[in-house]
């Protein structure tokens, strides 16, 4: 029982554990349960799915909130918000890659389900080499902050642009290398098929297991940005990793919804590029202007979820269709 209070990454050990049991018990009802056969998920059951994930991750920072202190309980929330922005920003690059590689969308929720699940393993790499850093080095803080603010500066004045996944690297060397059918063969990644020299069996991977692989690749680029966002906000790990998660695991019921919308929120990047703006100068601000005093957590959460919701809602009112003009 000592070992249950035990300090692990300035958290006792009981904490992770009663996270890591949360985490098991939604993916086990979201899989086991609610999509035992691989179906197409409509928009309105998406919606739903995504609001019930939100309520988890609020109560949940609630219990934070009860546990480590109003102060990390607040930059929970604001881990939380600023993963979920940026996680909406990432859906148009996960439908490219679907659509790509023609994956059905019956598919599409049980490979999303995988990919997060080596999320989970990968984002908690980098948390862990990021905690270390500063623990070791405080001033890779500042590192963090400048990166942010160059991230959200070029965020603005860079023009969107599809990326050509025909050319990616990794897509053409696993092509060269492996195996891959053609065709695919239901919910599976690997499958036997006969070679055309020999005739004997041989494991093939699918365009499953592509998709699989790239979605997994570009979330390491999108960590590039929402690790050191969250670590200018909080060095606690257990903050820092458990709003990170929480923001991720509601994104395979949520990306129904928004790849059927994800183009009325065109504006949504310029609300992230100040967010990210905003983040990286608090530390600056804070141990050069402030001389040492920590910027209001209260503040740091108003201002990026005033920012966030500008930006959703002004995407969503840009983009509205126009009345109907039933004069004719």
């Amino acid at each position: 029982m000592e070992f249950l209070f035990a300090d692990w990454l300035g958290t006792p050990v009981w904490f992770w554990l009663a996270f890591a049991g949360l985490v098991l018990v939604l993916t086990t009802f979201d899989l086991g349960l609610l999509h035992r056969e691989d179906r197409e998920m409509g928009i309105g059951e998406s919606l739903k799915l995504s609001a019930f994930y939100i309520a988890v991750a609020l109560a949940f920072g609630a219990w934070v909130w009860a546990a480590k202190g109003g102060d990390l309980g607040m930059k929970y929330y604001t881990g939380f918000f600023i993963e979920k922005a940026l996680s909406i920003d990432n859906v148009f690059v996960i439908s490219l890659i679907f659509t790509f590689f023609a994956v059905p969308p019956r598919y599409q929720y049980r490979a999303l389900l995988w990919g997060i699940l080596a999320v989970i393993v990968l984002r908690g790499a980098m948390i862990a080499a990021g905690a270390a850093l500063v623990d070791q080095a405080y001033w890779v803080l500042y590192i963090f902050a400048a990166f942010l603010i160059y991230t959200g500066v070029r965020m603005m004045w860079v023009s969107d642009h599809v990326p050509d996944l025909a050319q990616n690297p990794v897509i053409r060397w696993i092509s060269a290398h492996l195996r891959v059918t053609k065709e695919h063969h239901g919910e599976r990644f690997l499958v036997k098929v006969r070679d055309d020299q020999t005739g004997k069996l041989v494991i093939a991977a699918t365009p499953l297991l592509l998709a699989l692989v790239v979605i997994n690749l570009a979330d390491l680029v999108f960590a590039v940005d929402s690790v050191p966002a969250i670590f200018a906000i909080t060095t606690d790990t257990f903050v820092v990793y458990t709003s990170n998660i929480m923001a991720i695991l509601g994104l395979r019921a949520l990306y129904f919804a928004l790849a059927a919308m994800v183009h009325r929120f065109h504006y949504l990047k310029y609300a992230l590029a100040a967010v990210l703006v905003f983040i990286g100068s608090k530390i600056l601000i804070a141990d050069f202007v402030l001389g040492g005093a920590k910027f209001p957590p209260l503040a740091s959460l108003g201002v990026t979820f005033a920012l966030i919701a500008a930006g959703i809602g002004y995407s969503l009112w840009k983009t509205r269709e126009p009345p109907v003009n039933a004069g004719g």
